[in-house]
C-alpha cells in the first residue's frame, strides 16, 4: 500500500498519518458564540466598574465608610416630674451603658472577673452574654458613672461605654405609686411615667463618628439629628400635703395590724389630686424582690362594697324628689323584712327618727325606709350621675369602674341593700370625686393629676339647696352624738361619712372588714375631701368611725393650714363622746 505524506511533523517534513480521533467535529459557531459571551462579560465588568468608579461613586463610598463610620444614638434627656409648687419628684441622672462587641472581648480570667463583679453579675451570666453570635450586646444599662470608670480602667478590648440615664426618685416610696416608675430602656411602666409617657421620654438623636479598628472615635463628623429632650411635667400633687398623707396612713395600718390601706385628698375647687398613697408599697429606687401587693395601687385597681358612705347619696336623691326633709319622721324598726330577707342595724335606735338622724346614727333601716320610696331607674341615674359604675377618665393607667348592675335586673331587696353600699363595689378614688356632690353644691368636676392653669367646667347633678342640706346631717356625723366625733378638727367644721364593711371572698361574705371616711371642710366653704380605706384592721377595731376616722382628722388638720384655709369654728376643743356610736354594717 502506497503511503501519501499529508503534512510535515513539528515543521521537520516528517509524514504522519490523518487519525479520525483528532478529527472536530464541533460546528465552528459554537465555540464562537462561547467567545462572544466571555468577551461580553469582561466588557459588562469594566463597565460596571467605569461606572462605579468614574461616573458615579455613591456605592463604593458607602461601602468605604460602613468598614469605618458609625452612627451613635445619642439619648434624650426624659423630662423631670415635679409636685405643684416645683419639687422634684422624678428626675434623670447621668449614667453609662455597657455594651460589647463579643468576638472583640479577648481578656485573661481576672479581669472578665473583676468586670462581673462591677457589673454585679455572676460569672457564668457574664460569659452567656458574650458567647453572643450578636455584633453588639448590652452588658448592663444605668451603671453608675463612678462604676463605669472602672470598667473602663480594665482597659479590656470590646467593651464599651454609652451615654445613660437613670430615673432617680427623691421621695422615695412616699409617691411610688402615684408617680410611678420607668425600665432599663427608660421608658414608663407605672403611674405618671407610663401615662405621660410621649411627653417625657423626648426623642433621641444620633451622630456620625469615624472609628479605628480598635472601636475608638478618631474624628467627629457631626449631627445626623440632634436628640430633642423630653418635656416637664408639674403634677397637682402638694408634696408636703402628700408626705402627711402616708405617714398618717401607715401609722393607722401600723396600728390596727392592717393588710393594706388607701388615702386620697381633693381640692374641692379645682379637682387636683393633692395627695394619694397606698400601702403596701416600695421604693422605685431600689425595686429588686418586688411582690404584687407592693406594687398595687389600691385607690385606683382595688374596688371594696362603700357600707355607709353610700348612704348620703340615697337620702339626697329623696330630698331632691321632695319625697322627704331632713325633718321628716320615718318608721325604723330595729329589722326589717323584705321578701325573705331581713335588715337590720348593728345596735338598737328608736323606733322612729328624722331622717337627719339616721344620716347621724348611720341606719340601715332608716335608708331603706327612704329607698322604698325612690324608682330603681332614679336610684342608678343618681349612683351613675356621682361616677360609681363609671370607666373614670382620670388620665391615669389602671383605674376601674367598680361595678353597678343595671337597674333593670334589681329586685326589691338588691335596691334595698344597694341604698347603703352592699352590693355595689367602688375604687377609693371613685368615692372620694362623688363626695364633691356636696361639697361643690351639687355640682361635679373631673379629677386631674396635673397641676391646672384654669378651673374645669363643673356639671349640675343636683340642687344647692340639697347640697347644703347634706352638708348640715353629715356635719351632725362627726359630732358627739355621731359615729366619727374622732373625725373633728380643732377650728374648722367637719362634714363626713363613716363606711365599715364586710369583704367578699369566693362569692359570699367573710369576717373581714374594710373600714372607710369620707369627709371634707371647712363646712362653711369646704376646700379639701379626704377619703380613707382601711383594709383588714385586725386590732380589736374595725369600724370606720374607730379606725379611718382619726386618719382623715390628722391630715385635714395639717392640711388646711398648709393651704393657709381660715378657721370657720369657734369651737377650741374636740368634744369626744363617753359612749362612741358605730354605724350599722
Amino acid at each position: 500500500m502506497r503511503v501519501t505524506p499529508s503534512r510535515t511533523a513539528a515543521g521537520r517534513g516528517l509524514p504522519f498519518l490523518p487519525s479520525p480521533m483528532l478529527a472536530v467535529k464541533l460546528p465552528a459557531w459554537r465555540s464562537n458564540l462561547v467567545l462572544f459571551f466571555l468577551f461580553a462579560a469582561f466588557a459588562a465588568l469594566a463597565g460596571r466598574a467605569f461606572w462605579l468608579q468614574a461616573l458615579t461613586t455613591d456605592f463604593l463610598q458607602k461601602q468605604g465608610a460602613s468598614r469605618y463610620a458609625r452612627t451613635l444614638e445619642l439619648p434624650a434627656t426624659r423630662g423631670k416630674i415635679t409636685d405643684r409648687s416645683g419639687e422634684v419628684m422624678a428626675t434623670s441622672l447621668p449614667a453609662k451603658a455597657i455594651w460589647a462587641i463579643p468576638e472583640d472581648v479577648v481578656a485573661p480570667p481576672e479581669k472578665l472577673r473583676a468586670l462581673a463583679e462591677l457589673l454585679e453579675m455572676s460569672q457564668s451570666d457574664l460569659k452567656k452574654k458574650l458567647a453572643s453570635d450578636s455584633n453588639f450586646v448590652y452588658l448592663k444599662r444605668q451603671v453608675e458613672q463612678e462604676v463605669a470608670e472602672r470598667i473602663v480602667a480594665l482597659d479590656i478590648p470590646g467593651i464599651n461605654t454609652r451615654k445613660a440615664y437613670k430615673r432617680f426618685y427623691p421621695v422615695g416610696p412616699v409617691a411610688s405609686h402615684l408617680v410611678g416608675f420607668t425600665n432599663f430602656e427608660d421608658k414608663g411602666q407605672d403611674g405618671m411615667e407610663k401615662s405621660q409617657q410621649a411627653s417625657l421620654a423626648g426623642i433621641n438623636g444620633s451622630r456620625r463618628v469615624i472609628k479605628d479598628r480598635l472601636g475608638r472615635i478618631v474624628e467627629d463628623i457631626g449631627f445626623v439629628r440632634e436628640p430633642q429632650d423630653g418635656h416637664d411635667l408639674t403634677l397637682s400633687i402638694d408634696s408636703k400635703i402628700q408626705y402627711i398623707a402616708f405617714s398618717q396612713l401607715q401609722a393607722a395600718v401600723d396600728k390596727h395590724h392592717a393588710k393594706a390601706g388607701g388615702i386620697v385628698v381633693l381640692d374641692v375647687k379645682t379637682g387636683e389630686v393633692l395627695a394619694m398613697a397606698n400601702l403596701p408599697t416600695y421604693n422605685p429606687n431600689n425595686r429588686q424582690g418586688l411582690v404584687g401587693p407592693q406594687l398595687r395601687n389600691r385607690v385606683m385597681t382595688d374596688t371594696f362594697e362603700p357600707g355607709s358612705t353610700m348612704k348620703p347619696f340615697t337620702i339626697a336623691l329623696g330630698l331632691e324628689k321632695n319625697l322627704i326633709s331632713p325633718q321628716t319622721i320615718l318608721d325604723t324598726p330595729n329589722k326589717l323584712t323584705i321578701g325573705s330577707a331581713t335588715i337590720g342595724d348593728s345596735h338598737p335606735h328608736a323606733s322612729s327618727m328624722t331622717v337627719s338622724h339616721i344620716i347621724e346614727v348611720s341606719s340601715n333601716v332608716g335608708t331603706v325606709r327612704v329607698a322604698q320610696k325612690l324608682q330603681p331607674r332614679e336610684m342608678w341615674d343618681m349612683f351613675t350621675a356621682a361616677g360609681f359604675g363609671q370607666q373614670p377618665r382620670f388620665g391615669f393607667p389602671g383605674a376601674v369602674a367598680g361595678r353597678m348592675r343595671p337597674y333593670k335586673s334589681w329586685q326589691p331587696i338588691e335596691q334595698a341593700t344597694m341604698s347603703y353600699g352592699h352590693g355595689v363595689s367602688v375604687s377609693l378614688i371613685q368615692l372620694a370625686r362623688s363626695y364633691m356632690l356636696f361639697a361643690r353644691d351639687g355640682e361635679m368636676i373631673p379629677l386631674s393629676f396635673q397641676k391646672l392653669t384654669q378651673p374645669p367646667v363643673a356639671q349640675r347633678i343636683i340642687s344647692d339647696k340639697t347640697a347644703l342640706q347634706m352638708r348640715e346631717m353629715m356635719e351632725h356625723v362627726v359630732s358627739a352624738t355621731g359615729t366619727a366625733p374622732q373625725a373633728q378638727v380643732r377650728g374648722y367644721r367637719v362634714a363626713g361619712k363613716t363606711g365599715t364593711a364586710y369583704k367578699l371572698e369566693g362569692g359570699r361574705y367573710v369576717k373581714k372588714y374594710v373600714a372607710s371616711f369620707v369627709g371634707f371642710a371647712p363646712v362653711s366653704d369646704p376646700r379639701i375631701i379626704i377619703a380613707v380605706m382601711i383594709d383588714e384592721p385586725s386590732g380589736g377595731q374595725h369600724y370606720g368611725g374607730q379606725v379611718a376616722a382619726p386618719v382623715f382628722a390628722n391630715v385635714a388638720a395639717s392640711a388646711l393650714r398648709s393651704l393657709n384655709v381660715a378657721p370657720d369654728s369657734n369651737v377650741a376643743n374636740v368634744i369626744m363622746p363617753a359612749q362612741p356610736v358605730t354605724e350599722s354594717m
